[in-house]
């Protein structure tokens, strides 16, 4: 973090002369504004998602479509479980074991069916999926509540 402060230090004796040069105050805000928005823009392309510093030097958080943090760890399975309430996925009846495929496929994340069938208990007694037992195999079933 140091470094980093030292080298926008650095940057800003750099340009001080030519941003003091203006007599508004407004102005030179607005100048140093847009140098350090054009400075985080160039940092976001070098760390390619890493940890960011916005203006008032505060970490900033870049994550993928999926909600999760490149070069981190995927999102678990209770993240991925709640996105797919929010979509159509459990319009239909779903088993576990196709539950753990679809976020193998969709979401690159290998989950267990062990891993999933407690979180998806959870939802069933929270009303927002029905858990129904197939005829076929006497397995159970989730669809939405």
């Amino acid at each position: 973090m140091s470094k980093h402060i030292e080298k926008l230090k650095k940057q800003l004796v750099e340009v001080a002369e030519v941003v003091n040069s203006f007599q508004s105050e407004a102005v030179q805000v607005r100048i140093i504004d847009r140098l350090l928005e054009v400075m985080i823009e160039s940092e976001k392309t070098d760390a390619e998602g890493a940890e960011l510093f916005s203006k008032k030097g505060r970490r900033m958080r870049i994550e993928d479509e999926n909600g999760a943090m490149p070069g981190r760890k995927k999102p678990g399975a209770t993240k991925i479980l709640n996105q797919l309430l929010n979509t159509d996925f459990f319009d239909t009846q779903r088993s576990i074991s196709s539950i753990a495929n679809y976020c193998k496929e969709q979401y690159d994340s290998d989950f267990k069916t062990s891993e999933l069938s407690g979180i998806l208990l959870k939802l069933a007694n929270e009303n927002k999926l029905r858990r129904e037992r197939s005829n076929e195999n006497n397995r159970f079933e989730y669809i939405r509540a």
